[in-house]
């Protein structure tokens, strides 16, 4: 995980664990969108590897309550209008998760309800199970994978871009679980043009300050665009 930086808008619940993990941790002053995004910015900032927000839903109920004031205050009571502020706020906040440079990690609250099951026994036994996560509507689309984790710390998955998980069961997904992930992102093919355009506008800056030779600048650049990601990493 390198570094890890943790978004705690749980009343300091996650402190709860730094005995047993290493994670620096902001817990937010104010649960609005402003405020998710100016932490996740500084997160970012500061390089942090992994981003953890606990919890996303927060933000949501936030902006359920800060759209109601604003349809009283502006639009007679019209909820649906006040949206007009809303959406582009609630965008704001997944684009700004979006455009982590890492990985992202974030919890949401589920509504729930019970239900009566038969046991091993054969009676019939409440059951609690989880419904859309409480965020705003379709925002299972912005993640590669989708976990839902009930009481007994089992995670049906149920978005998965891996490929690997889809509709599996996991049981206490830990260590072991994040590897494989972390494998899935480092397969692929690579795509070299940014370093090998990187590396031109670097051969054009030197020329330009006479610190190397035209012919040189032009064979770093030729080089480059037959090299392979080890030797561009040379270059």
């Amino acid at each position: 995980g390198k570094q890890i930086a943790v978004i705690d808008t749980e009343r300091g619940s996650a402190s709860k664990y730094s005995d047993r993990f290493n994670f620096d941790v902001l817990e937010l002053p104010k649960k609005d969108i402003e405020t998710y995004c100016a932490a996740i910015r500084a997160a970012a900032d500061a390089r942090y590897d992994v981003l953890i927000i606990d919890s996303l839903s927060h933000a949501w109920q936030e902006l359920l309550e800060e759209n109601d004031r604003v349809a009283k205050a502006k639009y007679k009571g019209n909820t649906w209008s006040a949206w007009s502020e809303g959406t582009p706020k609630q965008r704001k906040l997944i684009d700004t998760i979006l455009d982590y440079p890492g990985h992202v990690i974030a919890t949401m609250r589920s509504k729930t309800e019970w239900t009566t099951e038969k046991n091993e026994s054969g009676r019939n036994a409440p059951k609690r199970v989880g419904l859309a996560p409480e965020q705003g509507k379709n925002i299972e689309y912005e993640f590669d994978l989708l976990l839902e984790i009930g009481v007994e710390h089992f995670a049906n998955v149920i978005k998965d871009r891996t490929g690997k998980f889809q509709d599996a069961t996991i049981e206490k997904p830990g260590e072991n679980f994040g590897k494989e992930l972390a494998d899935w992102l480092g397969q692929g093919i690579t795509n070299l043009a940014p370093a090998r355009d990187k590396i031109k506008v670097k051969a054009k800056s030197l020329f330009a300050d006479n610190r190397i030779s035209r012919q040189e600048a032009i064979d770093v650049v030729a080089d480059a665009a037959n090299a392979d990601e080890a030797k561009l990493q040379e270059i």
